[in-house]
């Protein structure tokens, strides 16, 4: 969660993408150079780093094999430019541009992507003036974006998954590898406020009664795909889905008749980028004391809309 073309409608589910063999759709303007050698392999002997020095050293300590066809790579500047400083994110907005900039650091390392489609292709939409802002942004600050997607949920524990399980006080339920825990009774109102409060999200959305029960919890954050989440939802029979989002034509429809038709499975929609923002913030926890030398700051990207 290789190398399918991935339409932003597409059913199929990103954490099957690093396992999927297709040809690559799209072209990316800026691609890493390929992964050197033993650059870092003792980063205790190094005062300085390079971009390729970071990632080659996140593969080694992640026990991560390089990956020929992924969506994890350079989106602007150079893997050779020597690193000041590391943000982590969940999408290089313009303000965290800025902020890393303010931080002095010019590294930062996505989980999403930051040209608005799933390869950042920045001919998805020709002569899109944002595109050449955003460019320009990252320029002037000699910014490098790193995407760290694959990789990231091909860790062990998914770092993301933990994160947010970490962040919710569930990590005694959680099971590396697994969707699904098992987590005191709370009425779907309280499981609401739970998440509100120690997310640190400000509104969702639900499909279900307020005052039913849940235990039973897959835990599903992000993007994971209408056939992933309605799949869930079949074999596991959870007291409640949670996601970060659907799409409303597939999940939502599904649970709603399935609850229609009798069934008890709740449908709780997080936001996308909230979601996996405790994935990105623990990762910082993961790979400062790998690099003591840099300092590494976790600034989130946010939750894009307002709710009026």
């Amino acid at each position: 969660m290789t190398t399918s073309s991935f339409p932003w409608h597409d059913a199929v589910n990103r954490r099957a993408f690093l396992n999927q063999a297709a040809a690559a759709a799209g072209s990316l303007a800026l691609l890493a150079t390929p992964l050197a050698c033993g650059a870092a392999d003792n980063p205790s002997n190094q005062q300085s780093f390079t971009v390729q020095d970071i990632i080659n050293l996140i593969l080694k300590e992640g026990g991560l094999s390089p990956l020929s066809n992924t969506v994890d790579t350079i989106k602007a500047g150079k893997a050779n430019q020597v690193v000041t400083g590391i943000v982590t994110t969940m999408f290089a907005t313009t303000n965290v541009i800025e902020e890393a900039a303010r931080l002095k650091a010019n590294f930062i390392i996505v989980h999403e992507p930051t040209f608005y489609n799933h390869r950042d292709d920045t001919a998805w939409v020709k002569d899109n003036t944002v595109v050449k802002q955003k460019q320009e942004l990252l320029a002037k600050h000699n910014m490098v974006v790193w995407r760290f997607h694959d990789y990231c949920h091909a860790l062990s524990p998914d770092a993301i998954s933990y994160g947010v399980a970490q962040k919710a006080n569930w990590l005694s339920y959680y099971k590396t590898g697994e969707v699904m825990l098992t987590i005191p009774v709370l009425s779907l109102q309280q499981l609401v406020q739970h998440l509100k409060v120690s997310l640190g999200i400000a509104h969702v959305r639900i499909i279900g009664n307020p005052e039913q029960s849940c235990s039973r919890i897959a835990l599903l954050p992000g993007a994971w795909g209408g056939q992933r989440q309605v799949s869930t939802a079949e074999a596991e029979k959870p007291d409640v889905l949670i996601v970060g989002e659907v799409a409303e034509w597939e999940t939502a429809e599904y649970i709603r008749d399935h609850r229609l038709m009798g069934g008890k499975t709740a449908l709780l929609i997080l936001g996308h980028s909230v979601s996996e923002e405790p994935g990105m913030e623990y990762f910082v926890d993961w790979l400062q004391p790998k690099l003591p030398q840099l300092k590494i700051t976790h600034i989130a990207s946010g939750d894009p809309f307002t709710w009026l």
